[in-house]
């Protein structure tokens, strides 16, 4: 990169405007997800349980189809700097169709296999059968949810980060009203959980249907197969990439479990704290996604260029930040999830593992959320396979030669290494500079 972190840049306005309502948006989900728990866990042992399990597969699910977000938001955002102010619109008419029918279809297919998935899951007994009743119900509020997914992609493409923030803040004060009068006034139980989260999901998804809708000429609405193919030609690339990360994290639980009970805790409490955290720089990079598909479109690479060398310096300054207190209260904040001394014990192992990778992981989401507004996706795939790869060889490693939870987190912090020196190659090369909207 030409420069360093300077105190201050014509970009960062923009950049914080853009950024913090995004991290509210962001923010939003873990919260529901807080509420749910906290709600369900006053229920038993068994329902608590049957969240645990529920939230995991509709988590995953979120995930992998994330791409109905991020490539609605670099498609429309290079069409408005384009000045295709009209092909905008209809990329957000296309983004209402494939996320109706991609949650529609995902719908189906989680209540129809509900009970292979949770038993998948480890799911046994009546934690079971409550966790297949969550997901058959919630599975009702997936096509709405997954609208939301498309219409925060379309309105963060047009530089629109409030409406989403306002919609998502009231679907998630309906999901507590619904959730309390159904399962404490009601006394539905974890139904009532169930319901309260479908019918929220559903109010959120007409929500964004309407401002969309509001936003377009009748003409606009219709389906479109060659600008979907559009949306689509990127959203697969995002697909992949979001399947091998997930991968990844999956195959770490997956280790650290057959290290024994005190090493998946201490994972736990790591790996939600690097969420955490990570929420915070995923708001950077959804600002990356904004201006610099926008600048592109207007062939302005100059600018484009300029405003990611910054996003990606802010993201690492955030990142060192973060890794200076969380080495700091080293001793503290695993205390706050946990008082079993040999939790702590496996937590002091990975601790500065996790501390000290969150430099890199600034870099690397601000670098991921640019090669996404620039339309990289093929390149995005296939880094991310190849990081999944190194990074599943060391945890496969870790298992064969029982190198722990540390071992674990190095096969983690090698992820985001493989990432990082593949994409700062990419961004130095200036490939991903390809301006113009056709």
């Amino acid at each position: 990169m030409r420069g360093g972190l300077t105190v201050r840049s014509r970009h960062d306005r923009e950049i914080v405007r853009l950024a913090v309502p995004a991290l509210g948006a962001l923010a939003a989900e873990p919260l529901y997800l807080l509420v749910d728990t906290a709600i369900v866990g006053h229920l038993g042992r068994s329902q608590l349980a049957a969240l645990g399990i529920a939230a995991a597969i509709l988590g995953g699910v979120f995930a992998i189809f994330n791409f109905l977000q991020y490539g609605t938001t670099a498609q429309v955002a290079r069409a408005v700097g384009a000045g295709e102010e009209e092909t905008a619109r209809r990329l957000g008419a296309q983004a209402v169709w494939l996320s109706l029918g991609f949650g529609a279809a995902v719908a189906g297919l989680v209540a129809l296999l509900a009970e292979p998935l949770v038993t998948l899951m480890g799911g046994e007994g009546q934690a079971a059968e409550y966790a297949v009743t969550y997901l058959r119900i919630a599975a009702l509020g997936l096509p709405a949810a997954f609208l939301a997914l498309g219409g925060q992609g379309y309105l963060r493409g047009v530089v629109d980060l409030r409406t989403p923030l306002v919609i998502v803040i009231a679907g998630n004060i309906a999901n507590v009203i619904l959730e309390v009068l159904f399962v404490y006034v009601f006394h539905w139980g974890i139904e009532g959980s169930a319901w309260g989260t479908a019918i929220a999901q559903l109010g959120m998804g007409a929500g964004f249907l309407v401002v969309i809708l509001r936003r377009m000429e009748l003409a606009d609405a219709r389906p479109r197969p060659l600008l979907a193919r559009r949306v689509l030609s990127l959203g697969k690339w995002i697909f992949l990439r979001t399947t091998a990360l997930m991968s990844s994290f999956v195959l770490a639980g997956a280790v650290a479990t057959r290290f024994g009970d005190a090493a998946i805790g201490a994972h736990q409490v790591a790996f939600q704290l690097w969420i955490l955290l990570a929420l915070v720089l995923d708001s950077v990079a959804i600002a990356g996604q904004i201006i610099v598909g926008r600048e592109l479109g207007a062939g302005r690479r100059e600018q484009a260029y300029g405003a990611s060398e910054r996003m990606i310096w802010l993201s690492v300054a955030l990142g060192a930040a973060f890794a200076v207190v969380t080495l700091a209260l080293g001793g503290v904040l695993p205390r706050i999830f946990t008082d079993d001394g040999s939790v702590l014990d496996e937590a002091a192992l990975l601790w500065p593992l996790f501390a000290l990778m969150q430099p890199l992981n600034g870099a690397v989401f601000a670098l991921d959320g640019i090669l996404i507004g620039a339309g990289d996706g093929p390149f995005l795939a296939g880094s991310m396979i190849a990081a999944f790869l190194v990074c599943g060889s060391l945890l496969l490693a870790a298992l064969a030669s029982d190198w722990g939870i540390r071992g674990v987190w190095a096969a983690l912090v090698a992820l985001i290494v493989v990432r990082l020196v593949l994409m700062t190659a990419r961004f130095r090369r200036g490939r991903w500079l390809v301006t113009g909207w056709a």
